[in-house]
C-alpha cells in the first residue's frame, strides 16, 4: 500500500552536514505520521525525528535536537532529514518509516518501512 524509499547516505567528517530524503510512493494518503529512525551496529532501532501530517511542526529525540530538521514537501511526496553538525556517534543505518494514524514514535507503532541508508561519520 505504502513504499518508502530513502537516499542521501554517505560518508562525512565529524561536523560535516547530509540531508536524507525519503520518497513515499503507493497510497500517500494513507500516512498519518513520517518518522526518521536509525540503528547502530550491535544497538536497537531508535527514533530520531518525526512529522505529523497536516502540521509543519518537527519532533526530535533529545540527541539530535538542535542539529537536526525534518521537513516535508508533499507536491514532492517526500521528507527529509536535513543533518548538521555531524558526530561520529551519529553512524548508523538511516531508515524512514510511515504510520497510517499517529499514535507515537515507538518502533512498533510505524506500519512502513524504508530499506535504510547508511551514514558513517569519521572523527
Amino acid at each position: 500500500q505504502v513504499h518508502l524509499a530513502e537516499s542521501g547516505g554517505g560518508s562525512v567528517q565529524a561536523g560535516g552536514s547530509l540531508r536524507l530524503s525519503c520518497q513515499v510512493s503507493g497510497h500517500t494518503y494513507s500516512t498519518g505520521s513520517m518518522g526518521w529512525f536509525r540503528q547502530a551496529s550491535g544497538k536497537e532501532r531508535e527514533w530520531v525525528a518525526g512529522i505529523v501530517r497536516g502540521s509543519g511542526s518537527g519532533y526530535y529525540a533529545n540527541f539530535v535536537e538542535g542539529r537536526f530538521t525534518i521537513s516535508g514537501d508533499i507536491t514532492k511526496n517526500t521528507v527529509y532529514l536535513q543533518m548538521n553538525s555531524l558526530k561520529p556517534e551519529d553512524t548508523a543505518m538511516y531508515y524512514c518509516a510511515a504510520n497510517f494514524r499517529y499514535s507515537g514514535w515507538g518502533v512498533a507503532l510505524f506500519d512502513y518501512w524504508g530499506q535504510g541508508t547508511q551514514v558513517t561519520v569519521s572523527s
